[in-house]
């Protein structure tokens, strides 16, 4: 068991110091509109009274200073931190899994600690972007040349009010877990949740360095040697907007006995840079090339299990290594415009549209829908979320929509107007038992439809979309479609935050 790094009674208290200081600034730096605002309607932004406020600034940035310096002398006069010196300054120079395995015994500021893969290990820059891994981006309207620039032109002040917005309160509010107050508040809870994963798990923790230079905070742990079935498969975790691998949807397949990797999002915790998509999608890109190229798992060996948000970077997996095993989403929507309509005023629509397709297209279904392997969607039938009215109104869930389009791409011929309404009505059943008179009152027969798929798959084309259900009755086509919809979806009655139990994690049907 480890045991709370006790700091001398000089350093507790200068790091306390600096701690609240750096508190402040942060809260300082969230508010600074408003506290502008206030400062200008005040009178107070001119040169008289700006040139003593300087000073007083100065003055404390040198008392913080000092403050530093005395906590580095504490430091340096403890003993046990200066052994942690010397093993993190041996790990630097020469980062053998002996010394490596010695550092891992300390939790300290992730930025010191020395990176465990690059991407450039296994990959060739010049093949890529400058921005990194390729993302699915929505086909340009054609226009004519001087219809696109005036259109460049008369378009301008939105763009500008968009990346505004986009790298301002929006980043913010569509990724809360970046925020450094919510971080330190949680730190307590964190520090606990990576203990139990390296104490109880033996986990192992890796610093991976993304094609776009930030670095991944990520988790593993090894089950191969155990004698259960479900060990030789890895599954990789995808967190939601505010969660942490320490403490996040890690600890469902845990249960379950599987190898598991977790990552933190870019600016989660250890995680350097912004969760912008692109930043997301190269973060995804490192951590499945450290998982096949550092860790020796094979893509086929890998499951991509995501909660929430996570369905973004966890649909771009799959879409960009069609290999893998298979996909698991818990409570995840399709696209987060709707979402983002929801909790912005209706006059703001057209400004909000163009700031999500342009900095924030989490585009989940599009991705997953080039997608080949077997799929799982959990839907959280009290969800709060990921609904666009609220939870009591289960058909404004946004995992309904991913269900539809999914299943629409994969069997257009069976997704006609009546499957479609038939499956409405399944999606309708807030429990068990109503989804059962649904399922009943269409008289599905589960073996005949069995047949008629495992039949058309020996035939046709194995790649999706099929032509299943060209030739069928109307009722054939509803009994098909419903019976797809209950082995592609799972109602899981909870609320979108709460932990998914290991009962409720299944791998995904395959005919």
């Amino acid at each position: 068991m480890g045991w709370t790094y006790q700091p001398k009674s000089l350093e507790k208290h200068t790091d306390s110091i600096l701690g609240w200081a750096s508190a402040l600034w942060s809260l300082s730096y969230y508010s600074s509109p408003l506290l502008l605002c206030y400062l200008y309607r005040k009178g107070y932004i001119c040169s008289s009274k700006l040139v003593p406020v300087s000073q007083y600034v100065g003055t404390v940035m040198v008392c913080l200073l000092g403050v530093a310096c005395l906590r580095g002398w504490g430091r340096w006069r403890n003993s046990e931190y200066q052994q942690f010196i010397s093993i993190l300054e041996e790990t630097r120079k020469n980062h053998t899994p002996s010394n490596k395995k010695k550092l891992a015994c300390y939790d300290f500021d992730f930025s010191h600690w020395p990176a465990d893969f690059s991407w450039e290990e296994v990959s060739n820059p010049k093949l890529l972007s400058k921005a990194g891994v390729s993302l699915l981006k929505p086909e340009p309207k054609l226009r004519g040349a001087a219809d696109r620039v005036l259109n460049s032109l008369r378009t301008l002040p939105c763009h500008i009010v968009s990346f505004l917005i986009a790298h301002s309160f929006g980043r913010r509010m569509l990724y809360p877990g970046s925020v450094y107050l919510l971080q330190r508040a949680m730190r307590p809870m964190l520090q606990q949740g990576q203990a139990r994963l390296i104490e109880e798990f033996e986990g192992q923790r890796n610093k991976l360095v993304a094609c776009d230079g930030n670095e991944i905070d990520t988790m593993f742990v090894d089950r191969r040697r155990d004698e259960g079935q479900h060990g030789q498969t890895l599954v990789i975790c995808c967190e939601g907007n505010a969660g942490f691998y320490e403490v996040g949807c890690m600890n469902t397949p845990l249960e379950g006995g599987y190898s598991v990797l977790g990552w933190n999002h870019p600016g989660f915790a250890g995680s350097t840079g912004v969760p912008f998509p692109q930043n997301e999608a190269n973060a995804m890109d490192v951590v499945i090339q450290f998982a096949v190229h550092k860790l020796g798992f094979q893509l086929s060996d890998i499951v991509v299990y995501a909660w929430s948000i996570g369905g973004f970077t966890a649909s771009w997996a799959v879409m960009s290594y069609p290999e893998i095993q298979a996909l698991v989403l818990d409570a995840s929507f399709d696209d987060l415009l709707p979402l983002a309509l929801k909790v912005m005023p209706d006059s703001w629509r057209p400004l909000v549209t163009h700031t999500v397709r342009q900095y924030m297209n989490l585009n989940s279904a599009d991705q997953l829908c080039k997608y080949q392997g077997p799929v799982l969607l959990i839907r959280r039938t009290k969800d709060e979320i990921i609904t666009t009215t609220g939870p009591e109104d289960i058909m404004s869930n946004r995992g309904n929509n991913l269900l539809l389009k999914l299943l629409q791409f994969r069997y257009p011929k069976v997704m006609t107007d009546d499957g479609v309404r038939a499956i409405r009505a399944w999606l309708a059943a807030s429990n068990h038992v109503e989804e059962a008179a649904v399922y009943s009152s269409y008289e599905v027969d589960d073996d005949w439809c069995v047949s008629v798929l495992q039949s058309y798959k020996t035939e046709g084309d194995v790649f999706f979309p099929w032509s299943v259900g060209e030739d069928m009755t109307l009722e054939g086509r509803r009994q098909l479609a419903l019976f797809l919809a209950r082995k592609y979806m799972r109602n899981f009655d909870s609320t979108h935050c709460t932990p998914l139990p290991y009962s409720e994690f299944a791998a995904p049907w395959r005919l």
